[in-house]
């Protein structure tokens, strides 16, 4: 059983992908159990109703959205950041996630 959803967005889904696998790397080799999903701004309503998902990152390039999802969100668990632009700009998926388990308190 998944014990944490991610869910990564972008303004197009695509540059997100990377960070994604990355992401799971390094969940597999710390033995976490959870979902990493990228996914468009344009999609993110979609899943945000239809799934329950814990964290959503946005990319730097998306942080002019952060209000927009901040007032989505403001009745929802769900917690919001922007990924750190050097750790997604080098495609660190450890340290992307290390800050999503800080997130949670992990």
């Amino acid at each position: 059983m998944v014990d944490t959803t991610i869910m990564l967005v972008c303004t197009s889904g695509m540059s997100t992908s990377l960070l994604d696998s990355k992401m799971k790397k390094a969940a597999e080799d710390k033995g976490i159990d959870v979902e990493i999903f990228a996914a468009s701004a344009s999609d993110a309503d979609n899943n945000l109703a239809n799934k329950n998902i814990d964290v959503l990152m946005l990319d730097p390039q998306a942080k002019y959205m952060e209000k927009e999802f901040a007032g989505k969100l403001a009745d929802s668990p769900t917690n919001l950041a922007v990924i750190n632009m050097q750790n997604y700009g080098k495609m660190k998926g450890e340290k992307v996630l290390n800050e999503v388990l800080t997130m949670l308190g992990q």
